[in-house]
């Protein structure tokens, strides 16, 4: 056995431990470094294991959070609110993930955690109207007043959507021009979706002379109507007098269409009854403006007035 030598002999005042003969502080030291050496290891290997299982759960949540919006009805064909979700899902994750490992690491996160907040501050007070873009994106993204595809009025403009994302939203009008609206601007906006209903109706109003048959023009606006197949029967197309204008009777035609050939269906309408009535000989006036002097002709321009002959001017001066 090997011999052994009580502390106390040395230090009196420390109480006597038995420590191996022949140990150097060196080795003591080694020791020890071997000791912090397989617990940082440890700590580092378990610190490894944390984030690779947070990566390998924030795929999952961000496939398990896509999987809910898929079957849910009303969010299965949304794409930009799937992919919004789903990285939201795997970011939060991720960050969590974060956080245990450096805790297992020793490190301190409720210092990490403080000084980031102030650093949201900061930053949230310095960048407040791309934060309100954010907040308005995300309120959008929820509601779902509108989405990919629809066709819009925002702010005076229409257009469909192209994209919509966390800080603006994009429309393509009919002129295939990129108009760029931002979220804060359409959120606290009226918003008119043209697309979000299957069905529209149209209203277009028509002038007849008071000499023309109201009911037979009635008639042909509803012949018209029932000639066009775009044109829905249920509801049905209704017509009558609406406005007795000046110079003409005012014939107001309401019909449904599919919101796809809305357009297509309106515009052919106003020129399947301009043909109907020029047709059927039913007079459309415009408006006309006629002056009249007091003695019943058509007002000519006076002539300028004569100058005074000469020799008046003399025989006035003669007077």
């Amino acid at each position: 056995m090997a011999q052994v030598a009580p502390i106390s002999t040395l230090h009196p005042a420390v109480p006597s431990v038995a420590v191996p003969l022949g140990l150097t502080g060196k080795t003591v030291a080694i020791a020890k470094v071997g000791d912090i050496t397989s617990d940082v290891a440890v700590n580092l290997c378990i610190a490894c294991l944390i984030l690779a299982l947070a990566l390998w759960l924030s795929r999952w949540a961000s496939r398990f959070a896509v999987g809910l919006l898929k079957r849910w009805p009303r969010t299965h064909n949304d794409l930009t609110l799937q992919d919004f979700v789903g990285s939201l899902a795997r970011y939060a994750v991720l960050i969590l993930g974060l956080i245990a490992m450096l805790r297992r690491l020793g490190v301190e996160t409720a210092s990490i955690i403080t000084v980031l907040g102030a650093a949201s501050l900061a930053v949230g007070l310095a960048l407040q109207g791309t934060l309100t873009n954010v907040a308005a994106g995300v309120m959008l993204l929820v509601l779902r007043p509108y989405q990919v595809g629809d066709t819009v009025t925002i702010a005076g403009k229409t257009g469909t959507v192209e994209r919509l994302d966390l800080f603006n939203s994009e429309l393509r009008d009919g002129d295939n021009l990129k108009i760029v609206i931002p979220n804060s601007k359409s959120f606290g906006d009226v918003i008119v979706n043209m697309s979000d209903l299957q069905t529209r109706r149209m209203e277009l109003t028509f002038g007849i002379g008071y000499e023309e048959d109201i009911g037979g023009a009635i008639g042909l606006l509803l012949k018209c109507c029932t000639d066009d197949p775009r044109i829905l029967t249920d509801p049905a197309p209704w017509a009558n007098v609406t406005d007795l204008a000046a110079s003409a009777v005012t014939l107001t035609l309401r019909a449904w269409a599919k919101s796809e050939v809305y357009w297509d269906a309106r515009y052919a309408m106003l020129r399947r009854v301009k043909e109907t009535f020029q047709a059927a000989n039913i007079d459309m006036p415009y408006p006309t403006q006629v002056s009249i002097n007091k003695s019943g002709d058509p007002e000519r321009p006076s002539d300028p007035p004569a100058p005074p002959k000469p020799a008046l001017v003399a025989a006035g001066r003669q007077a």
